[in-house]
């Protein structure tokens, strides 16, 4: 969400580049199977598949990273960081390079994985998980660019979740309902834009930098510093804590990896869609380290960690003058303003495909006469008002608490995934003709499980309790839909033995959750 913040989708996941209907998407997902009338000239080629990537992956996120990544760690720890995510995000790229070859026909990436692999429990849950998660990173989208109108209208709209900004994100929120309502074709334009606006800003920003970047400034403080001011010396275990410190706001920002394989029903070839996930991959990765760390060279640690958002734009501001932040806040609204229609484009067929295999409530399968989820586009805009609301009463910084929450959601996401290239790397026989060895496939299963079991051991327990509380909510959902779906008998029999027993686990977890949230103060009234 980026950013991601997101099946990263996140971050922005993007139908609109596409020149077939959510309609069309829709319909292959159902089936597995090309929608009718389509012909291979609609479908999405290589730079096509490589752009929804990128545009999934950098969002309004980007221009915070500075400040987001300085508040945890010191230049050496970021880079520490940056290699352990650099590494961990691969091998869950990988799964999805993987598995988009080794599992061709299954079409809507991570919910049809999780279904397929665990049973239909484990399958609403990443769907539901993943439509909610998604949920709140548009409520920091909300909170980003009511804070950057607070640059162009002083002392309005503050950190952006006061009450004029809950106002102004929730006109945006409803707005966007509207435009999403008119099908995938109306938001292509704005997304052309959109992608222009957020690149551009970011490009120019690195290169200026550059010109003032000082070696002895970057180095000045490698590993931090201690409390009474002086630099601190190589510790493992403070520099694996600042590095924790940093991993809710890595994987914000590369949710959206798996952006060619939500839209891989859509692809002209599966071998693109490995293709654009690893270049994509690369080129983000880049620009990341270098917006994260350059700054380092031309302000310290403690400057970058204090500075508001975007903390983009307060360095171009202070070292190149007010067009600087002008240019940033503008591509900041632009960009966001389009992600968010994109986003809405995609959560809106989440529930869609959910609910058409019996997981979700039947309503959620009906469309307008664009071919839009109308029923779940209008789920999607009230809870993201509720969530508007609730922002309002969080009690630290709301940007970081929102893309901290959809992160630590997005988690099991990635981890099925993962999961589900290892069990059938184990007990499937492998597809002869891709490019992929089964010993491949089952080392990055099994890697990418631990680096997804690494990211919830690093997100403590505030924001993995909100996590459970939300998660535990969304279990009746899926009993009206099995109900709905014609299965007989009392509620249990809805579930299988080893459901059952996962659904008291959530359940647990979810009571437990929200008691622990409440007494933590992550909320305040």
């Amino acid at each position: 969400m980026a950013e991601t913040k997101t099946a990263v989708t996140a971050s922005e996941k993007t139908t609109t580049t596409t020149t077939t209907t959510t309609t069309d998407v829709a319909k292959q997902a159902g089936s597995g199977k090309p929608a009718k009338g389509s012909v291979d000239a609609k479908k999405v080629g290589l730079v096509g598949l490589i752009a929804i990537v990128i545009s999934a992956m950098v969002g309004g996120g980007i221009y915070d990273l500075p400040q987001n990544m300085a508040a945890s760690a010191s230049a050496g720890s970021q880079i520490v960081a940056w290699v352990i995510t650099g590494i961990g995000i691969w091998f869950i790229a990988n799964t999805f390079r993987v598995l988009a070859q080794a599992k061709p026909d299954l079409k809507n990436g991570i919910y049809t994985y999780a279904e397929r692999g665990f049973g239909k429990f484990v399958g609403f849950l990443i769907s539901y998980g993943y439509w909610i998660c998604n949920c709140f990173a548009l409520v920091a989208y909300g909170v980003l660019i009511m804070s950057t109108m607070d640059y162009f209208f002083p002392g309005v709209f503050g950190s952006g979740n006061n009450w004029p900004s809950v106002i102004g994100a929730s006109l945006i929120t409803w707005l966007m309902l509207f435009l999403a309502l008119r099908g995938a074709k109306s938001g292509a334009f704005l997304n052309v834009i959109g992608t222009i606006g957020k690149i551009v800003p970011v490009l120019v920003f690195i290169v200026l930098i550059l010109t003032i970047f000082q070696f002895g400034m970057f180095m000045d403080a490698f590993w931090g510093v201690a409390k009474d001011g002086h630099a601190l010396a190589f510790n493992f275990g403070d520099v694996m804590n600042q590095v924790s410190g940093t991993m809710l706001v890595t994987l914000w920002l590369f949710i959206g990896i798996e952006g060619a394989v939500v839209v891989s029903g859509e692809a002209k070839s599966q071998n693109d869609v490995s293709k654009a996930t690893t270049i994509g991959y690369l080129v983000i990765l880049a620009i990341y380290v270098l917006v994260s760390l350059l700054p380092l060279g031309v302000y310290s640690q403690t400057e970058i960690a204090g500075m508001s958002d975007p903390s983009m734009a307060v360095i171009m501001q202070q070292k190149f003058g007010d067009w600087g932040a002008v240019m940033v806040n503008v591509g900041v609204i632009i960009s966001v303003l389009s992600s968010w229609l994109v986003w809405m484009l995609m959560l809106g067929q989440m529930p869609l495909f959910a609910a058409r295999d019996g997981i979700f409530p039947k309503r959620f399968t009906e469309q307008n006469k664009k071919g839009a989820p109308s029923f779940s586009l209008l789920w999607t805009t009230i809870v993201i008002q509720a969530l508007l609301i609730l922002c309002h009463f969080t009690s630290g910084n709301a940007w970081n608490t929102m893309i901290s929450i959809t992160s630590v959601m997005a988690m099991p996401c990635y981890l099925i995934c993962c999961l589900f290239l290892w069990k059938i790397a184990v007990k499937e026989p492998w597809p002869k003709g891709i490019r992929f060895s089964k010993t491949n496939a089952l080392v990055t299963g099994v890697v990418g499980t631990i680096f997804s079991l690494y990211l919830v051991y690093a997100a403590g327990l505030n924001y993995l309790m909100i996590a459970a509380f939300v998660y535990a909510v969304g279990i009746p959902l899926f009993i009206i839909g099995r109900r709905q779906a014609g299965q007989k008998g009392n509620v249990l029999s809805l579930f299988t033995t080893a459901e059952k027993v996962l659904c008291v686990i959530v359940i647990v977890l979810g009571i437990v959750g929200i008691i622990y949230s409440i007494s933590s103060g992550v909320f305040t009234a």
